[in-house]
């Protein structure tokens, strides 16, 4: 697979930089499908820092593979900064990863609401030393190639600030 060379070469820096602070990480996916695990995988070297990648599509999933509280889903839904941070804290749980980055939310073109529209996007990024940090985003009715590329971008954009800057040398 082909991904957009500016994706790439952010994977590239991320790769390099968990390598050198001997770090792993997890992805738990759902509207991304497992698009952040596979960018990470085009990087020659990943295999140093990506631990696994959940692909959790269906709600039963998100609690058989990343013990998402049912109580959780029923009460606030699949796409929530609740199930994000629990989908995000179950990958370290179920991984031996450092850091976890979650994604859920509705890539369209159906499946939105007046509540949760198309583009609603909830991401977690846990880690072991430190807190869950949640983002939500919504990128609006862009189109689903366009939410998921958005997507992928946040979640680099968490798993780069998830580690101590970089020292200049």
């Amino acid at each position: 697979m082909t991904f957009d060379p500016a994706l790439e070469a952010r994977a590239k820096k991320l790769v390099t930089r968990y390598t050198a602070v001997n770090k792993m990480l997890a992805t738990a996916e759902s509207c991304t499908g497992g698009l952040v695990a596979g960018l990470i995988t085009e990087i020659a070297g990943s295999s140093a820092v990506l631990e696994r990648g959940f692909v959790t599509y269906s709600n039963e999933a998100k609690v058989g593979m990343l013990g998402v509280a049912p109580e959780t889903l029923e009460a606030v839904g699949a796409v929530s900064a609740e199930t994000a941070r629990e989908m995000a804290a179950g990958a370290l749980e179920h991984s031996r990863a450092d850091v976890a980055v979650s994604i859920t939310g509705v890539a369209g073109p159906g499946g939105g609401s007046v509540e949760k529209p198309v583009g609603l996007v909830h991401f977690a990024c846990a880690r072991r030393d430190g807190p869950i940090v949640h983002v939500e985003r919504r990128f609006g009715d862009i189109g689903r190639l366009a939410i998921r590329r958005a997507a992928i971008e946040q979640a680099l954009d968490l798993l780069e600030s998830a580690l101590p800057a970089s020292k200049p040398v």
